[in-house]
């Protein structure tokens, strides 16, 4: 007699194990691309008086860009390890609770990501010149 797992609803199947690279993606893709976005504005682009306003509002863009993507993929976490009715900590031996573990490590990413991102951004709110 052949036995089939129980079908998997959207939360299970959403909840992968690509769901916890995503958020460091997110803080990793931000990083480079306000660095180097100031790198590539103030030495060929500034004014002579370095004026770094459009550096702030483009990794303002970015922030509000990666903070989004991490919120949503965050959102899925908590879908996910919410889903039953178990508790903490998820270590029975069943596909249902190795979702609810992924989710629960994706949300915690995800918040240490969208801290991440906070911290790189709040260096430029600091920087006022390129030099």
């Amino acid at each position: 007699m052949k036995t089939t797992k129980p079908a998997a609803d959207g939360l299970l199947s959403s909840a992968k194990l690509w769901t916890l690279t995503f958020a460091p993606l997110c803080w990793a893709a931000h990083f480079l691309a306000s660095y180097l976005t100031s790198a590539i504005y103030c030495a060929k682009y500034a004014p002579a008086d370095g004026d770094g306003l459009p550096i702030r509002i483009a990794v303002a863009l970015f922030t509000v860009i990666a903070l989004s993507l991490i919120a949503w993929i965050g959102g899925i976490g908590l879908r996910a390890h919410h889903m039953g009715e178990t508790k903490l900590p998820h270590d029975d031996n069943t596909s249902r609770s190795e979702q609810r573990f992924l989710g629960f490590a994706t949300l915690l990413l995800s918040l240490l990501s969208g801290v991440a991102i906070l911290f790189t951004a709040l260096v430029f709110v600091i920087m006022e010149t390129c030099h």
